[in-house]
């Protein structure tokens, strides 16, 4: 994720950027997610794995397959033109197929331990299917004279995200009450730099009404609380359980 990408225009090099962004904020949202369904499968709590399922299947087919089928119409046949990308690219559209299937064997899980290892295997997949996306096809398109990657991407709101940009996208859930019990944890400090807030923020904006996350932080993160409260005014109630000195431990709520 810390890959430098040449752009062949100014343009090219900001489009790079959004979709990194994005990506970064899929990640966080699907990790999230996938932890509270863990979870609750480790405290035996069938009736909030159902939820958490639900939510994480739901999530998926209003974020996750859409962002899919706008890279293969967009991004995937232009780089297909170029013969040392053939293969990736075939490739890469295969594990959307393995994702879809996932996604459905998640819908059908008959018990919260299939559906929590399923989960994994996703976000598994899913993070490895952005690694080649930001460090192979991105590169690729924003490095040729050929073709333009911000007017490839131009309009498509799917890939970068406006559409959910500072709120929930799909069949919003937000005055649904969560009770999914114990707070799934996010570890900042496990996050490149160059994505954690982008990461952080995908995770926040996945949170329903009174649900949350605890984050750990390696620092004091002001200039990220300054940046929540910016975007989303008034969303989460937030309260340190730690506060250093090698770890800081954030609740975050929302409201």
């Amino acid at each position: 994720m810390d890959t430098i990408v040449v752009a062949s225009s100014i343009q090219d090099a900001q489009a790079v950027e959004a979709v990194m962004a994005h990506h970064a904020k899929l990640s966080g949202a699907l990790a999230l997610q996938v932890e509270a369904l863990i979870n609750a499968a480790a405290r035996a709590d069938r009736a909030g794995a159902d939820l958490a399922t639900t939510a994480l299947v739901r999530w998926c087919e209003d974020e996750l397959v859409p962002h899919a089928l706008a890279e293969e119409e967009s991004m995937y046949p232009k780089a297909h033109e170029n013969p040392s990308a053939r293969l990736l690219v075939d490739a890469m559209v295969a594990e959307h197929r393995e994702i879809v299937a996932l996604i459905e064997s998640l819908r059908v899980a008959t018990n919260p331990v299939r559906a929590a290892a399923t989960a994994q295997a996703l976000m598994t997949l899913f993070k490895s299917h952005l690694v080649k996306e930001n460090d192979q096809i991105l590169p690729l398109l924003a490095a040729s004279t050929e073709v333009s990657l911000a007017e490839i991407l131009d309009g498509m709101h799917e890939l970068l995200g406006e559409k959910s940009e500072g709120g929930c996208g799909g069949d919003c859930t937000c005055n649904e009450e969560n009770t999914l019990g114990e707070l799934p944890e996010l570890d900042a400090r496990l996050v490149p730099h160059a994505i954690r807030h982008a990461t952080i923020f995908g995770a926040l904006d996945s949170i329903t009404s009174g649900g949350g996350l605890v984050l750990l932080a390696p620092h004091d993160p002001l200039p990220l609380l300054k940046q929540v409260e910016s975007r989303t005014p008034g969303r989460f109630t937030v309260d340190y359980l730690e506060s250093g000195p090698d770890t800081w431990r954030l609740q975050f709520v929302r409201n």
